[in-house]
């Protein structure tokens, strides 16, 4: 990687300095522009600039994940043993979205200096300067108490006390778990699998060792995927912005996806096999399918949100709808 493209501020059209030598600063971007303006003009702007910049932090387009809250009561076909089963599910899924936001804004506080030099990342409003220091930490601990409030809301000590773990597991991995290779994969899966288990302890469903297997060896596969396009996107600069990702090779991150891949679908197939339904057994066959297409996807043309395949990729979409049906079938 060069780091400088054509076009790039104080480089001409073929990236070569102009005349004389000298390279001419950045321009700031339209990020920090709108936010400068917002702060020097009518304090109704400097407001809405705000609440954009911090809706932003709270990373919308990540939201969907916490849907994971719903898998357990999806595969049970129950939203719970009582009434509450609905209101119950809708406030462990707040809680896990408010949850998240505050672990966002706690590891973009811990990695601002990383995050600057990012060529993706240094637009996020902390990084950026939309937002300080300080408003980013008062934001960690309102949207960390509000998860806990909701959590609050939810019958029982269960629930409060997976979105606690979540909430050290967050922060462990921005402050330290984040920079050990392994380590790291494992913990950043683990964030996905305590939105599973929260769902069914809300639900107050007894989650099933196949269940929890599936999820595990899922949502590696994910982190692992993740990786391996942030290493390929990053190119040589990659363990600038995550040390990791110096300990992980192509052919490490290949092989790694290949064998989860793998582990995920046969472990999936067992469990069809054990519910003795045909179309349990069918629905085999559509997952394996978005599986491949996901891996397929991220060899290819490798993205910085690989989670956003799972909703924008047509075919693949198609596939979890076709799943879903026959996932479904049993219970109608």
């Amino acid at each position: 990687m060069t780091g400088l493209r054509p076009g790039t501020a104080g480089f001409g059209p073929a990236g070569v300095p102009p005349a004389g030598g000298r390279v001419e600063p950045a321009r700031p971007g339209a990020a920090q522009q709108v936010a400068r303006a917002g702060r020097a003009g009518h304090p109704r702007a400097h407001g809405w600039v705000t609440a954009r910049a911090v809706l932003r932090t709270t990373r919308p387009r990540q939201w969907p994940k916490n849907l994971l809250v719903l898998a357990a009561p999806l595969a049970a076909g129950s939203t719970g043993r009582d009434g509450r089963g609905p209101v119950d599910l809708a406030l462990a899924v707040g809680a896990f979205t408010l949850a998240a936001a505050s672990g966002y804004c706690v590891n973009d506080l811990a990695d601002l200096e990383r995050d600057r030099r990012h060529p993706a990342k240094r637009r996020r409003p902390l990084a950026s300067g939309e937002l300080t220091g300080t408003q980013g930490r008062v934001l960690a601990v309102v949207f960390a108490l509000g998860a806990l409030a909701a959590a609050a809301a939810v019958p029982g000590w269960g629930f409060s006390a997976v979105l606690a773990g979540y909430l050290l597991l967050s922060v462990c991995y921005s402050l330290a778990l984040k920079h050990l290779p392994g380590v790291e994969l494992a913990a950043l899966a683990s964030a996905f699998v305590l939105r599973a288990v929260g769902g069914a302890v809300a639900a107050r469903i007894p989650p099933s060792g196949w269940f929890l297997l599936v999820c595990s060896l899922g949502a590696l596969l994910v982190a692992a995927a993740k990786r391996a396009a942030e290493a390929e996107l990053l190119g040589s600069a990659a363990a600038q912005h995550r040390p990791a990702l110096a300990h992980y090779g192509p052919r490490r991150l290949r092989l790694l996806r290949t064998l989860l891949l793998a582990a995920t679908v046969l472990a999936y197939l067992a469990w069809a096999l054990g519910t003795g339904s045909g179309w349990h057994l069918l629905s085999t066959l559509p997952l394996l399918y978005a599986l491949l297409r996901f891996d397929r996807l991220v060899s290819r043309d490798p993205v910085t949100r690989v989670e956003d395949l799972l909703l924008t990729d047509r075919r693949l979409v198609a596939a979890e709808l076709l799943w879903l049906a026959a996932f479904l079938a049993p219970m109608l």
